[in-house]
């Protein structure tokens, strides 16, 4: 029986809330960049342009793909909620990524349009992109283009449409478009509202995230979605960063792991000329593990009732979130499930393991992605039923708090035995001298894999082996203590922050 919705529906769409907020409160900014702002009746004015644009303009039709190239910009927001309104999905692609990648995306999706900043022109140019019928340059060709085409806001459209389809970093592979509907963005929106309680009209939001990603592009337009004010950073300067957030009455912010060790390696003056963060009410941690050490860092320099770790990938949307009167009781946790999300550890068997035991964890939820564009087999991969996984694998203590373990396939089998190199990690993480640290499986003709540390020292420490294996003896049962440290200037990080360990074992 198919059941017609009632005569009162309304889609959902991420542009739902900055419509209600242009006509609430037109002058308002709504979003800030550098110099240049836009108030909500202006941003709504060149998204519905956008629209036409893409329609009118470019003969795109819904159901077709775009994309952009940009670092962080005002446009950026536009662009993305104003084409997905009209149904054209936008493709978000890394702005560092090279030709032969930029290539593979815009393919691999079917975009027939490139908007690009104008930075990035040259690059955009060379590259051979044979389905993209026209590349848009941010500037005058950008504006004499909305310029020329009508502020009408298109007709409504299935919430469950895609509006964008950012790209896996490809770190097992090909990279693949997560394709995400309206839908579970916005439900995001009001799940991080209840949650981080920074999302109101009155408050005012640093994103300094890129917003090609998923999640950087979900903290900056869900303050938009309520109403509130939102400066957007083109790149993360971490000294620029707790100058805004001291200064400027910011009250909430998204960082992930990288981006606080960059802060804390500025020289101490630094730190202590910017201490006071009386408008600060949530710093919220997502993309990868945060390491305990890292933790007490956060909470001792920013306050207590501020930090949120939260859980969660692409396709999943927010999946766990530990709040701030957890982060120092519930050590190496993630917290407890996010608003409406279920979650499960389950065996190989696909039983659900005992408090305590390690499982791979599942989530079900209203803000999970439609699958990956054009793999309808990879997508299928990560379901048990309509249970999702990113192949991470976890516990859960009787309080029902989930304790990440590590990736699935990051997983180090040394003579029969699992090994978790996370749990290594967060012993080198409180080394004195160690500032990075991340641990893999080598080749081990006897055992198979043995542990390797490849290790990144706080300015003025001198590498000693000797001292990181001795530490690591004293916190750690023997077969976990790695066989070899190699110390580098830097670990290879994706754009969200999570190290590249199939980098690190290829080395």
């Amino acid at each position: 029986m198919t059941t017609q919705p009632p005569a009162t529906y309304r889609p959902l769409t991420i542009a739902t809330g900055m419509r209600a907020a242009a006509g609430r409160t037109p002058g308002k900014v709504a979003l800030r960049e550098g110099n240049r702002t836009l108030d909500y009746a202006r941003l709504v004015e060149r998204m519905n342009r956008v629209s036409t644009l893409v329609t009118d303009g470019l003969g795109l039709r819904p159901g077709d793909n775009a994309a952009i190239l940009s670092p962080n910009c005002l446009e950026y927001v536009e662009v993305v909620a104003g084409a997905s309104c009209a149904g054209i999905a936008v493709a978000t692609l890394n702005p560092r990524l090279v030709a032969r990648e930029i290539q593979y995306i815009c393919d691999d999706c079917g975009a027939r349009a490139l908007f690009v900043h104008a930075s990035l022109e040259e690059l955009a140019r060379a590259t051979e992109l044979d389905g993209v019928e026209r590349v848009i340059v941010f500037g005058d060709e950008y504006e004499a283009l909305l310029a020329a085409s009508t502020p009408a806001e298109p007709p409504p459209l299935p919430e469950w449409s895609p509006f964008s389809i950012p790209y896996t970093s490809g770190t097992t592979g090909q990279p693949k478009g997560v394709v995400l509907p309206h839908r579970s963005r916005v439900l995001t929106f009001y799940g991080m509202a209840s949650e981080y309680g920074c999302y109101g009209p009155d408050d005012r939001y640093l994103a300094t995230a890129p917003l090609f990603h998923g999640a950087g592009f979900a903290f900056a337009v869900g303050a938009l979605y309520f109403g509130g004010y939102c400066e957007i950073m083109p790149s993360f300067e971490p000294e620029q960063v707790i100058a805004k957030l001291a200064a400027e009455a910011l009250g909430g912010t998204f960082l992930v792991p990288t981006h606080f060790h960059a802060i804390f390696a500025l020289e101490k003056p630094v730190l202590d000329r910017y201490r006071g963060f009386d408008g600060l009410s949530a710093i919220v941690s997502n993309a990868a593990p945060l390491a305990q050490a890292t933790k007490e860092q956060i909470v001792a320099y920013f306050g207590e009732g501020i930090l949120h770790e939260t859980y969660g990938s692409t396709e999943a949307g927010i999946v766990t979130n530990l709040r701030p009167v957890d982060q120092l009781t519930k050590q190496r946790c993630v917290g407890q499930p996010f608003i409406a999300t279920h979650v499960r550890l389950l065996d190989k068997a696909g039983e659900e393991v005992a408090p305590g035991e390690v499982g791979e964890l599942y989530s079900r939820s209203p803000y999970t992605y439609n699958g990956y564009w054009g793999k309808p087999d990879e997508t299928a991969a990560c379901f048990r039923g309509d249970w999702f996984s990113a192949g991470d694998m976890a516990t859960k203590d009787e309080d029902g708090f989930v304790y990440l373990v590590d990736r699935k396939k990051d997983m180090v089998i040394s003579g029969g035995i699992n090994v978790y190199p996370r749990e290594i990690e967060e012993i080198l993480f409180h080394h004195p001298s160690v500032a990075d640290a991340a641990v893999v499986g080598v080749p081990n003709e006897k055992w198979g894999e043995e542990l390797k540390g490849f290790v990144v020292l706080k300015s003025g420490a001198a590498p000693d082996e000797g001292s990181l294996e001795a530490f690591c003896r004293e916190n750690l049962a023997p077969y976990k203590v790695p066989k070899s440290f190699e110390f580098t200037p830097a670990l290879p990080r994706n754009a969200a922050g999570k190290v590249l360990k199939r980098e690190l074992r290829k080395a």
